[in-house]
């Protein structure tokens, strides 16, 4: 529709929003694709905004497909960009994004860094509708970084996680977060526990059974029978 209008802003709008939608469903190379038509034309019609988010997701979408050095680069100047409009709707969102890759490069005390400065923001703006998401996040990057009790303390997490996905009902965050504590019970031996708490979960959906986060918990729950 945008690119039957022929207006430009609309169309970055799109393009960007249809990046984050493939963001959602963790379709990195089709992300990215949307993320650099943006870019383009962002670049070419003077629009700072959008072109920041473009190349944020851009960021995101180079370190899951294994380009970590330049994606996690990629995220810092998107970010960078983003923030010098003085914009701070999604900033929570985006930090996420940043944190995930620090996770996959397993730089987990990085991540919390980030982290601790993603929950403040939430806290100050009030935007929570990512923050189920952040504190799953928290629950990996406590695992990876082994502290004094990292089993009880991303348990915790995931809890909480589960939690506000609940409050909100926000269905596929509360996916992810049942997908990691199951995964975490699967660990301890606790595979009756985890499968109770995975199964009504995914059940729920109706369709999407071909994205990442149903077909993972498919799997985990395949594994506990």
């Amino acid at each position: 529709m945008a690119q039957r209008l022929s207006h430009p802003f609309s169309l970055a709008f799109a393009l960007d929003s249809a990046a984050i939608f493939y963001q959602f469903r963790r379709e990195a190379q089709t992300a990215q694709e949307r993320a650099e038509a943006a870019i383009t034309l962002c670049t070419a019609q003077g629009f700072p905004y959008w072109l920041a988010i473009g190349s944020v997701i851009q960021g995101w979408a180079l370190t899951a497909q294994g380009q970590t050095k330049e994606g996690i680069a990629q995220l810092r100047q998107g970010l960078a960009a983003w923030r010098a409009t003085g914009a701070e709707l999604r900033q929570s969102f985006f930090l996420a994004l940043l944190i995930e890759a620090y996770g996959d490069v397993r730089q987990a005390e990085e991540g919390l860094s980030i982290l601790t400065e993603a929950l403040e923001v939430a806290n100050k703006t009030e935007e929570r509708w990512y923050e189920a998401e952040l504190y799953r996040l928290k629950g990996e990057l406590v695992l990876q970084a082994r502290g004094q009790s990292p089993e009880s303390d991303a348990e915790a997490c995931f809890q909480q996680a589960i939690a506000i996905a609940r409050q909100q009902s926000a269905k596929s965050l509360e996916l992810r977060a049942a997908t990691s504590l199951a995964r975490l019970w699967q660990q301890q031996g606790k595979k009756a526990e985890a499968h109770d708490l995975l199964a009504p979960v995914y059940h729920w959906f109706t369709e999407g059974f071909d994205t990442k986060d149903l077909q993972e918990a498919k799997a985990l729950l395949d594994a506990l029978l």
